[in-house]
């Protein structure tokens, strides 16, 4: 099958697989900051924006997201760096491996809520996981990008 849509703002046509995942596709094409990692769509490494929206991409048929917008971190490449220097300044960074899915949550986070208290932070980031980190220099480093004290 055959979809159109566009990646990070640019119009691509694909030819996909009726079974064939998001997350699959995207890494098949390049995108390789997309990972899939639990098998089950609860780890947040997938995460990408479709329609502006954070979305699982591990969990959607690369068929339903036709005519419609997909981003990646490599489309936010600006905002991206602005965070993750923040991550690091915080000591929150350690492998990278789950960082992209969790940079892309943390960004749609930041055009979702307004002055977002601990609780919705923790919420809107719960199902990202990190296997190196204790997730406190993580809430930091989100609360610092936010400017929420």
């Amino acid at each position: 099958m055959q979809i159109e849509v566009t990646i990070n703002d640019k119009l691509v046509t694909w030819d996909v697989a009726n079974d064939e995942f998001l997350a699959d596709t995207l890494r098949v094409h390049g995108l390789l900051s997309v990972k899939k990692a639990c098998e089950t769509s609860c780890c947040g490494l997938c995460t990408v924006w479709i329609e502006g929206k954070p979305m699982l991409s591990c969990s959607i048929l690369s068929s339903r997201v036709h005519g419609k917008k997909v981003t990646t971190i490599e489309g936010v490449p600006k905002a991206a760096e602005e965070f993750a220097q923040v991550l690091s300044a915080e000591g929150a960074e350690q492998c990278g491996f789950c960082s992209p899915g969790f940079i892309m949550n943390v960004l749609a986070m930041k055009n979702e809520l307004v002055n977002p208290s601990e609780e919705e932070i923790i919420h809107y980031l719960t199902g990202n996981l990190c296997r190196c980190t204790g997730y406190m220099g993580q809430l930091r480093a989100v609360k610092t990008y936010l400017g929420v004290k």
